[in-house]
């Protein structure tokens, strides 16, 4: 078996067929029905079948090859040390837009680490570029039907997109997405839209280009270039203003009638950012398609709204309104982007909670630069400069988007323990959604005096 990969078990689940099969952390597989496993991919390819030859190496050196028998689809009950099982794929694109290249010196290293690899779109909803896939890559999405790809168009303008990539293969590289609709491969795309570069005309331009796409390109957002205060010695980027997330919105949202009237789908989405930019209420709920692109900030505020009103109409029901059962005083802590909604969610659970008092603080991003709006990107240093002196109450609600739950630190390395005893209040991580921030101000307020 010279050469070929060797993956490293770190854990067997209990009642398994490996743990049955005697199969433990620490042993190598090497190989499935004789063929080499390059990623998880086909590892959960090959295993799919209901007999199949696992080739295992112990510690020791000694080699098993095991038959196995199961339910078509059953899991064997391995996890792998490398959850891909290979190593990630650097991206290898300078892109004028990146934001990695505008963090500041001194952080931990995984925050700038660039990846651009096609696996981790379907493993975590990344977006890539394809630049950094090989037709190789191509074939086998196709092959095991991964869907959907994220994709990072930018532009459609091959030239284009070779400059704003840096990458004199950036435009090439949109052939691939020809490939995948033949293949019904579905895809989301985005824009990362920069000032007097892809915007106007061209992104007029892009949006017809990538609607020929429709159903297979299931849908498209547009958000705003995130500029952060380190870009000394970067290509110039301009804000974009309120006038213009204005122009943006009316360009997206004429778009949206004439693909919903073709399609049955909006399609083309503009980011909250847009929204806020201009001063307009975000959409109605029927506008995003069933939320497709959440995790690119489209459609956050609106599904956060309507969980909150949900939640409140069930509590309505419950406890009746007004409800003078629950009382105390708490705060909560957000970006400024947000902010706006929390306050507005507070005051309607003030007004309906008499005796309840809420206090939303937005937090200026001091950290990364004041253009930077969003909540995840919000430091513990800035929570502990602009919080200190402030009335916190009995707690403090933090949306879990500014905190790496599994350590409970901040981007900024910061603990949650640390900042507690800074600003001598307790914290609470809440789940980012209406309904949890609702039950959390109520558990800690039920039964206070």
């Amino acid at each position: 078996m010279e050469g070929k990969r060797q993956h490293i078990i770190k854990r067997i689940v209990p009642g398994s067929i490996a743990e049955e099969l005697e199969i433990g952390a620490g042993d190598r597989i090497l190989s499935i029905n004789d063929k080499e496993i390059e990623d998880i991919f086909d590892y959960q390819y090959l295993t799919q079948d209901s007999y199949i030859e696992v080739l295992v190496e112990k510690p020791d050196g000694e080699q098993w090859l095991l038959e196995v028998d199961k339910d078509s689809g059953e899991d064997l009950g391995i996890e792998f040390e490398n959850g891909l099982m290979d190593e990630y794929r650097h991206c290898h694109n300078n892109c004028v837009f990146c934001f990695i290249d505008q963090m500041p010196p001194g952080m931990r290293d995984n925050l700038y680490f660039k990846d651009d690899d096609s696996r981790l779109s379907f493993l975590q909803g990344n977006y890539v570029t394809l630049t950094n896939m090989s037709d190789h890559d191509v074939e086998r999405i196709c092959k095991y039907r991964l869907s959907p790809i994220n994709i990072s168009f930018q532009a459609m303008n091959p030239e284009l997109r070779c400059k704003m990539l840096n990458n004199r293969f950036a435009g090439e590289a949109l052939k691939k997405v020809d490939v995948l609709f033949r293949e019904g491969i579905h895809m989301n795309g985005q824009i990362v839209l920069c000032k007097g570069l892809n915007d106007g005309r061209e992104l007029q331009y892009s949006i017809e280009q990538l609607m020929k796409y429709i159903p297979v390109l299931e849908s498209l957002s547009v958000v705003p270039v995130g500029l952060t205060k380190y870009r000394d010695g970067l290509y110039p980027l301009e804000p974009f203003t309120g006038e213009d997330a204005a122009g943006v919105i009316d360009m997206i949202e004429t778009y949206q009638r004439e693909c919903f009237e073709k399609h049955g789908i909006h399609f083309v989405h503009a980011s909250d950012e847009w929204y806020i930019l201009a001063g307009r209420e975000v959409p109605e709920e029927t506008r995003y398609d069933g939320y497709l692109q959440l995790e690119n900030g489209v459609g956050m505020l609106r599904l956060l709204l309507n969980e909150f009103e949900e939640a409140m109409e069930r509590r309505r029901m419950q406890d009746g309104f007004p409800c003078n059962s629950y009382s105390g005083e708490l705060a909560a802590a957000t970006g400024m982007l947000a902010y706006p909604y929390i306050r507005r969610m507070a005051e309607k659970m003030e007004e309906n909670y008499p005796h309840i008092r809420l206090h939303v603080y937005p937090i200026r991003n001091c950290f990364f630069g004041e253009k930077v709006t969003v909540t995840g990107l919000i430091t513990g240093q800035d929570l502990k400069e602009q919080l200190g002196g402030k009335v916190l109450g009995t707690t403090l609600l933090l949306p879990e988007n500014m905190v790496r739950v599994d350590k409970g630190i901040f981007l900024d390395d910061i603990t949650v323990k640390e900042l507690e005893k800074a600003l001598q209040v307790p914290i609470d991580i809440v789940k980012s959604s209406g309904c949890d921030f609702v039950e959390a101000v109520l558990a800690h307020t039920a039964g206070r005096e």
